[in-house]
């Protein structure tokens, strides 16, 4: 006879899911043998924490555009494994969110501690987690535990993508299944079989004339772009007609900010010159984003001007055209094909040489490849000295992961990728404690890859657990730690009535080296760029404890001056 948690993962193989995060517990644990079974088609990696699972899962599944496994005991996926689930949820990130009620063998309703069956005296996985999700299901009997699979696998893994649950009654998994199963169970690949619409060709057409029109048109490049990886093939459309592209921050570094059409990332934390670029622009192309008020300075009325600037929205969801701004014109496709189309055709590129001078002048009016000149106190350094280091360090092989926080702000102001798909980011939560998980996941799954993650002290202190992740799988990460000893953006938005703000300094390199990895401490910022290669020939995990002076603040990254 086979258990449901044997048909369960074999519904997982059957998918073409490849990686499993978890720190297991109850029903979970009861699981493990059958991917042990599995192991050499379907990778399990042990955390120490569901919130560092979650964030593994999503980041690994953003990476590889296919689902990964979060996976453990009910009460804590909901709750601590929220992180990943939310940011997988906002950001369009496949995920299998694999997890179980922890009713123990069926006392749910007698209000066994943990249950989370939705009786009397427990919690509800299922109200927990259906509002963060595409797709929720509550399995009672093996055949609903493994068409759940199958559906989850299909939901999270179709436009737009996103996280998937499947809830398992505890007793149920370890049970064994009847041979005369009803509903009948069939192959996995007859479910998820699909074929993408093609964009409209009169609708590519209209856009194409638009922007052969436009003197001063702009492409703004967002989560569609960096989902689909095509990133390469809007920088080539817009350097053939000279078409100025700015970003989201989910589309940060979506193509090299060193090509000649870059302008920047957008908002109030991106940079003056990607803001102007939009202001200035008399046609508005929004490839795969959705213009939220985080990154156009909160609806900037002289920022994007509906009548005024002509504007056109391309998203794989057409409920997503003309949901903030409304728009001239609005083509549903995935933006990679939108893309390819515009290459064949002409966009305006005898106004190229003209289009480059304008972008230019912008470049060169408000600093874009410039970093302002600033001074730390003795013995520390300034953000700005952080960010200056990694520019020089960062080549074709190089992925960033960006935390939150100052730090995070002075990347996305100033540190420019040299090639496209530079940037890890948490685009969809902005979530303190994100970088850490997201630069070992993505050294796991891209392990050609040179992986360096940017956080600060406080959003690195929640989640450095990592390294022993690290340490077990063998990843070479380097973590730079922006330790101002506080949470310093916070810090900067109070000025003088400080409260809650101020932590005692830690030494990170000390804690890395106490967790298996390696550790460097830099208080001089001609020390930075050779520890940041020097941490990478180390090898394994290694942290640089980058000691910021903690009156270096953000504002001089941010554009809060009127357009």
């Amino acid at each position: 006879m086979v258990k449901t948690n044997e048909l369960v993962v074999n519904a997982l193989v059957e998918g073409g899911i490849t990686h499993a995060f978890t720190l297991p517990g109850l029903g979970i644990t009861w699981s493990l043998p059958a991917f042990k079974a599995q192991e050499k088609k379907l990778n399990v990696v042990l955390t120490r924490s569901e919130w560092i699972a979650s964030v593994m899962a999503q980041t690994a599944g953003r990476l590889l555009r296919r689902p990964s496994v979060l996976m453990g005991q009910g009460p804590w996926i909901t709750t601590i494994g929220g992180m990943g689930i939310l940011e997988a949820h906002f950001s369009g990130s496949p995920m299998v969110v694999l997890t179980e009620t922890s009713d123990y063998d069926g006392y749910g309703q007698m209000g066994v501690y943990q249950t989370m069956t939705g009786d009397y005296a427990g919690a509800d996985a299922m109200a927990s987690l259906k509002p963060i999700t595409k797709y929720c299901t509550y399995t009672t009997a093996p055949q609903e535990a493994v068409y759940g699979v199958q559906m989850a696998i299909k939901h999270a893994s179709l436009p737009r993508m996103g996280p998937a649950a499947v809830i398992m009654k505890t007793p149920m998994i370890r049970a064994e299944a009847p041979p005369d199963m009803k509903p009948v169970l069939y192959p996995s690949a007859g479910y998820h079989r699909y074929t993408p619409p093609r964009p409209d060709p009169a609708a590519i057409r209209k856009l194409a004339e638009m922007l052969a029109r436009a003197e001063r048109p702009v492409i703004i490049a967002g989560n569609g772009v960096t989902m689909t990886e095509s990133g390469q093939a809007l920088q080539d459309v817009a350097l053939a007609n000279g078409i100025a592209v700015a970003t989201s921050y989910n589309g940060k570094g979506v193509i090299a900010e060193t090509a000649p059409v870059a302008v920047g990332m957008m908002g109030t934390w991106g940079h003056a010159c990607a803001n102007r670029a939009v202001a200035a622009a008399d046609l508005i192309v929004m490839l795969g984003a959705s213009m939220g008020p985080d990154y156009t300075r909160f609806r900037d009325p002289a920022m994007i001007r509906p009548g005024d600037q002509a504007l056109v929205q391309v998203d794989i969801d057409p409920r997503n055209a003309g949901w903030v701004y409304p728009v001239d014109h609005a083509i549903t496709a995935d933006v990679a094909d939108v893309i390819a189309e515009l290459a064949k055709l002409d966009l305006g590129a005898a106004k190229k040489a003209a289009r480059l001078a304008h972008i230019a002048t912008l470049r060169d009016k408000w600093n874009f490849d410039r970093l302002p000149a600033l001074k730390a106190g003795q013995g520390s350094v300034h953000h700005a000295d952080i960010i200056s280091a990694m520019q020089g360090f960062i080549g074709k092989d190089d992925l960033i992961t960006l935390d939150a926080g100052a730090n995070r702000i002075w990347a996305t102001f100033g540190l420019r990728s040299t090639h496209p798909h530079q940037f890890l980011v948490a685009g969809g939560t902005g979530a303190m404690g994100w970088g850490a998980p997201a630069a070992a996941a993505a050294k796991l799954v891209l392990p050609n890859r040179r992986v360096t993650c940017l956080a600060g002290d406080g959003g690195f202190m929640m989640t450095l657990q990592t390294i022993t992740t690290c340490v077990q799988q063998n990843l070479d990460v380097v973590y730079i730690v922006d330790n101002n000893a506080g949470l310093g953006m916070v810090r900067d938005n109070l000025g003088a009535n400080r409260i809650a703000v101020d932590f005692a300094d830690c030494d990170f390199a000390k804690i890395s080296e106490g967790l298996g990895g390696r550790g460097m401490t830099v208080t001089h910022p001609g020390e930075l760029r050779d520890a940041i290669e020097e941490g990478h020939r180390m090898r394994g995990p290694v942290v640089i404890d980058v000691k910021v002076d903690p009156e270096a603040g953000h504002k001089e990254a941010s554009d809060h001056a009127p357009i």
